[in-house]
């Protein structure tokens, strides 16, 4: 891995030198546009306006128009604001982990100690871990003042940036205004759906479907040329007449899942 930041954590007068690396990775597979009459390669080019030209990124520059007039922003300009100059990750405050809204994570970074003494790494470490607390942490990256959660995964402290307050869309429904009456009887038999799913959850037990399909397409594709069909590639069959049709009564829906749960479970076990 490669960092992509240098600075510090600093909560009081601690300072926690610090180098930031992604913590994930894009695993789709790569792909780019053509022209479908002849397989020519789409490309998008950067053209001036005014002079017709292609300009390279290293001449671009950003601007902001309020409608009436354009002020241009140069790298220079966005690279000499205070934040940005800043390589501090400056704790605000720390807060109980269950506060925290998941709807609120964005990217999630690693952070290693970028000194000889990992002293203070490990003592904010041990410290968020036994007083299971999160730091809610500000910082610049990326022409971007920053709002994260610091925590522990693995004796490693993590980054993960938050949404801003008012870049979660509130939630209304008026279809949920009245809610629908739920029996008894059918929270009984949900709940038993439920416990014939449990398990505890194993990430590596799940795979991206759609990208493995489409690495399959890929390499027969590659393997008998255009003229493969999609549908016999992956043994398709059509779908037998009354299969998946809707179970309108939810009862009846929540006992043919709780049979169908055991009848699986059998096989399996």
């Amino acid at each position: 891995m490669r960092a992509i930041w240098k600075g510090a954590v600093t909560f009081g007068l601690v300072n926690v030198p610090v180098k930031l690396y992604s913590a994930t990775e894009d695993h789709d597979v790569p792909l780019h546009q053509v022209h479908d009459a002849d397989g020519g390669r789409i490309r998008y080019k950067r053209v001036c306006e005014i002079d017709g030209e292609v300009v390279p990124y290293e001449h671009i520059d950003k601007a902001y128009d309020d409608g009436d007039r354009t002020v241009v922003l140069t790298k220079q300009d966005l690279a000499d604001l205070p934040a940005e100059r800043d390589r501090e990750i400056s704790v605000v405050e720390f807060v109980p982990s269950e506060q925290i809204d998941p709807i609120m994570f964005d990217r999630t970074y690693y952070l290693e100690p970028d000194s000889k003494s990992t002293k203070a790494y490990v003592l904010l470490r041990r410290t968020l871990e036994e007083t299971d607390r999160t730091a809610v942490v500000k910082f610049a990256l990326r022409q971007r003042t920053r709002l994260a959660a610091l925590r522990v995964r693995e004796e490693v402290l993590v980054l993960q940036t938050l949404l801003w307050a008012d870049e979660i869309r509130e939630a209304a429904f008026p279809s949920l205004d009245e809610p629908a009456k739920v029996t008894a009887k059918e929270l009984t038999m949900s709940a038993q759906l439920v416990g014939s799913f449990e398990a505890d959850f194993t990430p590596e037990d799940y795979e991206d479907e759609y990208q493995v399909q489409l690495r399959k397409l890929v390499d027969a594709k590659l393997e008998a040329g255009e003229s493969v069909d999609t549908a016999a590639t992956f043994g398709e069959k059509a779908e037998e007449e009354g299969e998946g049709a809707e179970v309108v009564d939810l009862m009846e829906a929540l006992k043919r899942s709780v049979a169908d749960a055991k009848k699986s479970r059998r096989r399996t076990g």
